[in-house]
């Protein structure tokens, strides 16, 4: 319960960066909430009927009315609880129209440098993955510097909606760096972002649901080698 009446139930799966994004806000804003672990081999009538368009996680169902698409979800805690722990969207219209930019920054060009980074199949096109991957670093490392004012975080003083979005994903900078050796917030590159992902990863609203490390790198290491076989049984197939 949320508390005030309210029922919170979030679907979700443990290695989602876009789940975590969700438990992330639910978690600085000290809500508590109901949470159903999805299978995606096997999705339960609940996912397919709260989410009958993508049937993807994450959906935060509040007092049975389920709110799809992760972006939406931390927009919509942030304005149904606004007395509830931080604020993540910022009051002014344009530093909110700017920290929404760079949400969707993030996930269009971030998420998808990462997808080429996972499925390259030679050095060329893992290189080029890389190369793209660092070029969007690069612009985020800008971004913090906007938003921030020289501030810890992207929302200021405390963490913001920029610090959620990006908040999500962190768990897996952490498992590709060990995965494929790529280290993304480099201090001698991108020295904002490094400090600010040592910071983040230290609150303890962050800590209580960040997922084990160990358990992703095992999956991506898993998911690779599945693409790997898969590609080498085309191959053989085209032969």
């Amino acid at each position: 319960m949320a508390g005030g009446g309210d029922e919170l139930k979030l679907l979700g799966m443990w290695a989602s960066p876009f789940a975590l994004r969700a438990k992330l806000a639910l978690s600085f804003k000290g809500l508590s909430y109901d949470y159903v672990e999805e299978d995606f081999k096997n999705k339960s009538d609940l996912l397919l009927s709260s989410n009958p368009v993508h049937k993807k996680v994450p959906v935060l169902i509040h007092n049975g009315k389920p709110i799809c698409e992760s972006q939406v979800i931390v927009q919509y805690i942030d304005e149904v609880f606004p007395d509830a722990g931080v604020t993540l969207l910022p009051a002014d219209p344009h530093d909110r129209a700017v920290a929404r930019f760079w949400a969707a920054y993030i996930d269009e060009k971030l998420f998808s440098a990462w997808i080429l980074v996972f499925r390259s199949k030679t050095e060329e096109e893992k290189a080029e993955a890389v190369k793209q991957t660092f070029a969007v670093v690069e612009k985020l490392e800008g971004a913090l510097s906007e938003c921030s004012k020289g501030k810890p975080f992207f929302g200021g003083d405390t963490v913001g909606y920029v610090d959620v979005v990006l908040g999500g994903f962190v768990a897996w900078v952490h498992a590709i760096e060990e995965v494929f050796g790529l280290n993304q917030f480099d201090a001698a590159k991108t020295p904002l972002l490094a400090a600010w992902l040592e910071r983040f990863d230290e609150l303890d609203a962050v800590k209580e649901v960040m997922p084990d490390i160990g358990r992703l790198v095992e999956l991506a290491k898993m998911r690779q080698a599945q693409a790997a076989a898969a590609a080498a049984a085309a191959a053989g197939e085209a032969n």
